[in-house]
């Protein structure tokens, strides 16, 4: 197998290609593997099609950044059968590996280039392809924000989706759209926010899915009705952790329900967040690719999947 590490050059301050290029000397000339440092955005999706494109054989692999980066990498080899990937998280945001582990778990690159390949889930919004969480209303002005905050101090880095949250309270915490799952309408007309989810994590740190799994079939959506700012900053706490699905103090705003198959009709400044990266779209329809790809899990998260977003 090949191993081809796409590496944003700008993750870990600056120095993930340098410990990425130092733990792969030590493997010796018969891993066959190189490094493609990346260029801007959507160059890693670009290059990944290329390559897959005129190479038929096994080929893994790696998103070294943040979940831009494993964005681009899941579009790339979405369409190739004889491509997998993992992710080696050196960027500032790293929800979906949540759903398997720490980010520690994913820092052994040595153990990485030798971990098992499980089918996972992947989604399908219009042309494009989502492998964690695709959001929107609310959520998707704090992805929106989180990418203008994201390189500055104090606001940005591991503080930039809650810069995203105050802002939005002030701006986004009134919606308008049509949303539908397996044809059944939601929610037609004014919303907080909505999330379509086939991981857990959004945010760093914000457990939005609770009972979505990566490889069940069925994505996990949930609507919240518009609601006050008062009522939002008492309650956002329970979202952060997870509970807001069996907490009555939701019950009333809150709908949630497993589907297939989800449509979104919204107007012309309408906005989606797909793995936090934001897309202008009016009309979005969702699907769940069960088994949509391969994804390479370290062997010490597998001997215990009680702790992760596996079945």
């Amino acid at each position: 197998m090949k191993h081809i590490f796409i590496v944003n050059p700008a993750s870990g301050q600056g120095k993930a290609s340098q410990i990425i290029y130092g733990s792969l000397s030590s493997l010796g000339k018969e891993f066959e593997c190189s490094v493609y440092l990346t260029k801007g955005k959507g160059d890693a999706e670009q290059y990944i099609r290329k390559y897959l494109s005129s190479h038929s054989g096994a080929v893994r692999f790696y998103a070294c950044g943040g979940d831009g980066t494993v964005n681009e990498v899941v579009n790339g080899i979405a369409a190739f059968p004889q491509a997998s990937m993992t992710v080696y998280p050196c960027g500032s945001g790293n929800d979906f590996i949540k759903c398997f582990g720490s980010k520690e778990d994913f820092l052994d690159i040595i153990s990485l280039t030798s971990a098992k390949e499980i089918p996972i889930d992947v989604m399908k919004v219009n042309d494009r392809f989502c492998i964690n969480i695709c959001h929107f209303g609310f959520d998707s002005y704090v992805a929106e924000k989180m990418d203008e905050v994201r390189s500055k101090k104090f606001i940005g880095g591991k503080n930039a989706y809650t810069t995203g949250v105050v802002m939005g309270l002030a701006k986004a915490m009134r919606n308008n759209a049509v949303i539908a799952a397996d044809g059944d309408v939601m929610c037609n007309g004014d919303f907080l926010l909505c999330t379509v989810a086939n991981g857990r994590y959004v945010g760093g740190k914000y457990k939005c899915a609770p009972n979505a799994y990566v490889n069940d079939g069925v994505l996990d959506i949930c609507v919240a009705d518009t609601v006050s700012r008062a009522k939002f900053v008492r309650l956002v706490k329970y979202y952060a952790e997870g509970t807001h699905l069996t907490d009555p103090r939701f019950k009333d705003f809150l709908h949630y329900r497993h589907c297939k198959h989800v449509e979104i009709t919204a107007g012309e400044d309408f906005c989606i967040s797909l793995d936090g990266e934001v897309v202008p779209m009016s009309r979005a329809v969702i699907d769940i690719i069960p088994n949509g790809i391969k994804f390479a899990v370290p062997e010490k998260i597998l001997s215990d999947k009680s702790k992760t977003a596996i079945l």
